[in-house]
């Protein structure tokens, strides 16, 4: 009995540091940089290393701060059915309709990546090193999420239709078996997004549209094999870990043909187009002499407290792995 407590509790740790999970946030922003223009790169590689790391800062910061949560993801299904046109595009229209405390509670990326946009196209025009990186990773997480179905579905976790985990199943543990190895991430160059609202509703609606496929394949692929198949035990970091089989994984990105490396593809060409739309709004600005983008003392701090508050492992809010 206690194995098996153990064993469970052993599964939910991998899924709070792994839940797109920790690694996937970081490969989308690491090969969004090289989708870049020349003018671009100039700055962004020599800071790829920040891009990559700070990826996941977003995620650690729903530790820290309670409203955090709401710019992850929405739970569109909660305004209707497909398309969801009771719900108004514009913010300040779906405010008047359902009120702000309604949309937060159901999630708003969609704005909230605007939002971003918005002040990482000030940063640029600034010439703010600084403020360009920090706001070049946090918005290439918030595009990146907007990109799972799971995060546009309000069944996040399966936990309405008893396939708890299925969420850090997607997003991490299929990811973390098949991009290395087997995932192509050339993809070609940034592009220009003329009307940045329409593009990232229509990344959303792309994600809510497979949500029912994400969770239709798990149920298929659950009674195509063994009980005693789907979990396995892996060491990790000196843990020994339950967790989904690599035969379970495989047959699930089998049956969903390939999703969720599609959805890392057009993640990556998002975050670097979001960058690249920003820099051509602020007028493409000179970025060769910006090379120094370390962190301030607030910034360092700051990190500091979101590393402290995240290996707490308790969320403010909802969590992927509720």
């Amino acid at each position: 009995m206690k194995k098996g407590i153990l064993s469970a509790g052993l599964l939910l740790i991998y899924s709070r540091l792994f839940c797109w999970g920790f690694y996937m946030h970081q490969q989308i922003n690491y090969h969004a940089v090289f989708l870049l223009p020349p003018q671009m790169m100039i700055f962004f590689k020599p800071n790829i290393g920040y891009l990559t790391e700070h990826a996941v800062d977003p995620d650690k910061r729903r530790y820290a701060v309670a409203t955090e949560g709401a710019h992850h993801f929405m739970d569109i299904d909660h305004y209707g059915a497909y398309p969801y046109r009771d719900l108004p595009r514009d913010y300040k229209s779906a405010v008047e309709k359902f009120s702000a405390d309604t949309l937060r509670a159901y999630g708003i990326v969609p704005w909230w990546i605007q939002t971003m946009l918005g002040r990482l196209t000030k940063a640029f025009r600034e010439k703010d090193a600084r403020l360009i990186l920090k706001y070049a990773a946090d918005i290439g997480h918030y595009i990146a999420d907007a990109h799972v179905p799971l995060h546009a579905c309000s069944n996040h976790n399966g936990q309405l239709t008893n396939q708890q985990g299925i969420h850090a199943f997607w997003e991490s543990r299929v990811p973390e078996l098949l991009a290395a190895d087997h995932w192509d991430f050339f993809i070609g160059k940034a592009a220009y997004i003329e009307d940045p609202p329409s593009f990232i509703w229509a990344r959303l609606l792309e994600s809510a549209a497979a949500a029912d496929t994400v969770l239709r394949c798990e149920r298929e692929a659950s009674l195509q094999i063994r009980p005693d198949q789907k979990f396995a035990f892996e060491e990790r970091n000196g843990i020994l870990l339950r967790q989904y089989s690599t035969t379970y994984a495989l047959l699930y990105n089998e049956k969903l043909k390939d999703m969720v490396e599609r959805r890392t593809r057009q993640s990556i060409f998002a975050v670097a187009s979001l960058w690249y739309t920003a820099w051509v709004n602020a007028g493409q600005p000179p970025l060769d002499r910006l090379m120094n983008g370390s962190l301030s003392l607030a910034d360092q701090q700051e990190y500091q407290l979101l590393n402290l508050e995240w290996k707490k492992g308790k969320v403010l809010g909802r969590d992927c792995g509720e």
